[in-house]
């Protein structure tokens, strides 16, 4: 029997699914046309091809029904990918020097903003403060409580093809992760306005070795919750627990962008950055907390600044070349994002949970490079 009889009315979908996959091919497939069953098989698997590079990495490792197929990850050797981005977050906190970071790069980028030395720039009005507090966030960009924001670069990728299309749709990503940073750091800003003289931070007593401070203590609570979050959300990505994204994503697609800001605005909540606490001094001993709230909010966007326009460079000048090749496998991109939020959680948890108890003389020793001492 020709495959002309074998056609039924079943089928109809299924043929002008395949009719439009042609037609955007460049041929041509009058309706009257009935396709013989290996035609029909091939513009099938060209078709479920088409759709699975289209597919995000989250939605393949998905079920039907939206949960995560139990144990199944695109990830291949997920074993050696967590191996190696723990080791790169254990290793940049053996290296990683503070005074570098802080005073001399934080310091100079500073002053450079301001015009004159930020230590001992006078806060004597609203409008100084204003100022200070952007410049010292962009200061503090590169600085051990802030260079986890780095890790929120690759969760953001989107997957458009044109180059004003990526740059567009970039924008929103990077909206939602603002949002949840300043939404965080305002209210902050209002706390501290309000009752900032009697909070740990206000403290400038030196730390003394065996003893940790409030400020201190603080500083581990605030970092430890923000590296075991980005730890889990790793661990996620490669498929080893539960992804919290998963449902809500399908009615919120920017919740990970929402949550990585609001994980980014907790920064100052733990932050000894010295020209933070000039800033956080000044906030709380106003007593103004819409001052306060202004202040902190421009201080966290100046902190996610230089991340932001390397988001925008990445996407707008390599996102094309770079999706191609994110695409051209199912797990590389997972990869790329597990391992960007690995080696942020790892660091920011040892760093401030770790390496703050052996500086502190609480533990006898961590590893520390000679010039991070």
């Amino acid at each position: 029997m020709p495959s002309s009889a074998r056609w039924k009315k079943d089928d109809r979908f299924s043929f002008h699914t395949l009719l439009r996959t042609r037609r955007t091919q460049g041929l041509d497939l009058l309706p009257t046309q009935k396709p013989s069953d290996d035609a029909l098989r091939g513009m099938a698997v060209a078709r479920m091809e088409e759709l699975t590079e289209a597919l995000p990495v989250r939605e393949a490792a998905r079920g039907l029904g939206g949960e995560p197929l139990s144990g199944h990850s695109p990830v291949r050797r997920r074993g050696l990918v967590l191996a190696l981005s723990s080791l790169a977050g254990f290793l940049l906190t053996v290296v990683w020097s503070a005074k570098f970071v802080d005073q001399t790069i934080g310091g100079t980028i500073a002053e450079g903003v301001l015009g004159h030395s930020a230590e001992d720039a006078p806060l004597t009005s609203v409008a100084a403060g204003i100022a200070f507090a952007f410049a010292s966030g962009l200061a503090g960009t590169f600085t051990a409580c802030n260079i986890a924001a780095f890790g929120a670069v690759a969760p953001m990728m989107d997957s458009a093809h044109g180059r004003w299309e990526r740059f567009a749709q970039s924008l929103r990503p990077l909206g939602w992760l603002s949002l949840g940073t300043v939404a965080v750091s305002a209210l902050y800003g209002v706390i501290v306005g309000l009752a900032g003289t009697s909070m740990p931070q206000f403290s400038q007593a030196e730390s003394v070795p065996g003893v940790l401070s409030g400020r201190s203590v603080q500083a581990m609570i605030t970092f430890g919750v923000i590296g075991l979050a980005m730890l889990y959300m790793g661990l996620a990505a490669l498929g080893y627990v539960r992804d919290p994204f998963t449902r809500l994503s399908v009615r919120f697609p920017h919740a990970q962008s929402l949550f990585m800001g609001i994980l980014i605005g907790g920064f100052l909540i733990g932050r000894p950055f010295p020209l933070f606490r000039q800033l956080f001094r000044d906030a709380a001993e106003s007593g103004n907390p819409l001052y306060g709230a202004a202040a902190f909010a421009l201080q966290s966007l100046g902190n996610i600044v230089v991340m932001a326009v390397f988001f925008f460079v990445l996407t707008f000048v390599a996102g094309g070349r770079l999706h191609a090749w994110l695409a051209r496998k199912p797990g590389r991109m997972a990869v790329v994002t597990a391992a960007a939020l690995l080696v942020a959680g790892v660091f920011t948890l040892l760093y401030w949970d770790v390496r703050l108890l052996a500086r502190r003389e609480i533990i006898p020793w961590y590893p520390i490079a000679p010039w991070a001492q």
